[in-house]
């Protein structure tokens, strides 16, 4: 029996400026190492990470600096939200 396969992990780091108009965008993506990379970036600097595979695989099908579509505005809504009251809770926010 062979060894289970190891799961490359995938990341997708998405950018919005508050105010705008504008949808977020990808900023950063990457699998395997480049993944881990992006992610430990994103903790040195009070990133909050969260994990979800699958808005995680449809978002790296898009092109670095490419919007996010509007079919996934609901979803990467959510995200900014977990993120705001993950700051919130932490003080970074009023």
């Amino acid at each position: 029996m062979k060894p289970p396969k190891p799961v490359r992990r995938t990341a997708v780091a998405l950018g919005y400026q508050p105010g705008s108009m504008d949808a977020p965008k990808v900023m950063a993506k990457g699998k395997g190492l480049v993944a881990e990379e992006i992610i430990e970036k994103a903790r040195e600097h009070d990133i909050p990470v969260q994990e979800d595979p699958s808005l995680v695989e449809v978002l790296s099908q898009l092109e670095l600096n490419e919007r996010i579509p509007e079919e996934l505005y609901q979803a990467v809504a959510e995200v900014f939200s977990f993120i705001y009251q993950l700051d919130k809770q932490a003080g970074k926010r009023n």
